[in-house]
């Protein structure tokens, strides 16, 4: 068979690549991810009373910004994943700077506590719970995420699949702000971190699995 022929033969019934694909199928990851971990919430653990007290403090907005910036830091990476080829290139580091800024408000917080008062401001009064129910929340948005990628081509299957457990970790623990009582920010930089870590290393994991292609 000649080159021209092979070529005529591979193309017959292509059809346009959709350049919106990617968009659609993780804005529709996002929002349903983002409905089932919110309603997971409510369901088992109920949205705190004093919210819309709390809610008018700077502090809440700091919590609720840590997994947020975490999310649009693993979206970016997610996304690039998701691509054959494509490189993470900085998403990686729009993930890391808000876990350093939460870390350095920690130590700085810590270092400046009596030393009687630092281990309470670590643990809180929830450390026993407080990631295995990020983890538990994680679920929705965890399906949604997988979703989204299995009908996409990552090349990179490990990283992606991580990437994608951290997308719906971050999502999840956005919902989780709304419940949790606990307002200290080296609570948040040790247990918000491990629960969002835990779907993280799960996606690691099973991305191989789940996603090749």
């Amino acid at each position: 068979m000649k080159t021209e022929d092979l070529i005529s033969l591979l193309a017959t019934g292509a059809a346009p690549v959709d350049r919106h694909v990617v968009a659609r199928r993780f804005s529709w990851a996002l929002i349903a991810g983002a409905l089932g971990s919110t309603l997971l919430m409510a369901l088992a653990f109920g949205v705190r009373r004093d919210l819309a007290a709390v809610a008018a403090t700077p502090l809440f907005w700091l919590k609720v910004a840590l997994p947020f910036f975490i999310a649009l830091g693993a979206l970016l990476a997610t996304v690039r994943l998701a691509r054959p080829g494509v490189a993470p290139r900085m998403a990686w580091a729009a993930v890391a700077w808000p876990v350093a800024a939460v870390w350095l408000g920690a130590i700085t917080l810590v270092w400046l506590a009596p030393p009687e008062a630092r281990v309470a401001l670590v643990m809180g009064q929830t450390w026993r719970v407080c990631p295995f129910a990020i983890a538990f929340l994680t679920v929705p948005s965890f399906v949604a995420v997988f979703w989204a990628l299995r009908g996409l081509a990552p090349t990179r299957p490990r990283a992606a699949g991580f990437a994608g457990g951290l997308l719906a970790s971050a999502t999840a623990t956005l919902a989780y702000c709304l419940h949790c009582p606990e307002m200290g920010v080296p609570f948040w930089a040790v247990w918000y971190l491990l629960g969002m870590a835990i779907p993280a290393a799960l996606g690691a994991w099973i991305g191989p699995r789940l996603l090749r292609w």
